[in-house]
């Protein structure tokens, strides 16, 4: 009689995975342990083995769920063929920022892990392919084309936007200390730059050289 296959236990399954994202995300994968994720997840280290076999495939899970929130968000607003290219701007700053106030360890970890491992990640997320193809992208040079907004590269125009997203997440801790500005405080500062973003953007797009 053939041996039955143990059952899994989704309940401790989604336990592992939630203790995983919260510690790849602040240590980045070199500096994690597996042993912290079972510390952080309350089981001992057999049974996150159990589950998961290595640290390798539990990042590989963790890190493709992160860049599906990281990246779904601006897939979504960049090729809606029904606004704007300033409501597209307002729209990619109220929804990352709502993303990060929620997970704020998601800016620093990508921008860790791209440094780390860029290869493979930008493999799975080829970012270039949907970015210049993109609506977003043709509403930007059409826009120059009418004379809307002076000539200038889209690398810049995204550098520029995303900048001013995802650096006050980074550099959070340096901001607050110079704001002298405790959690909920900065939060408050952070919700401003929803509206701040494409105003600050749509300025330097007119700005003649």
């Amino acid at each position: 009689m053939p041996k039955a296959k143990p059952v899994t236990d989704t309940t401790t399954e989604e336990k592992i995975k939630h203790a995983a994202r919260e510690v790849f995300h602040q240590k980045g994968y070199a500096a994690t342990r597996t042993r912290d994720i079972a510390e952080a997840a309350g089981i001992n280290l057999a049974l996150l083995n159990y589950y998961y076999r290595s640290k390798e495939k539990l990042f590989d899970i963790i890190m493709m769920e992160t860049m599906q929130s990281f990246m779904g968000t601006i897939i979504m607003v960049i090729n809606d063929n029904d606004t704007s290219l300033q409501q597209k701007m307002e729209l990619l700053a109220e929804r990352y920022i709502d993303l990060f106030k929620v997970e704020p360890e998601i800016p620093l970890f990508v921008m860790i892990e791209l440094r780390s491992n860029a290869k493979n990640l930008l493999e799975h997320i080829r970012p270039k392919e949907f970015l210049m193809q993109s609506v977003f992208a043709k509403q930007f040079q059409q826009a120059i084309q009418d004379g809307k907004i002076p000539p200038q590269p889209f690398l810049h125009f995204m550098m520029n936007l995303m900048g001013m997203i995802i650096f006050p997440f980074v550099a959070a801790p340096m901001f607050k200390n110079i704001g002298e500005l405790n959690d909920q405080q900065y939060l408050s500062v952070i919700e401003e730059r929803k509206k701040m973003i494409p105003l600050w953007i749509k300025a330097t797009m007119k700005a003649k050289s």
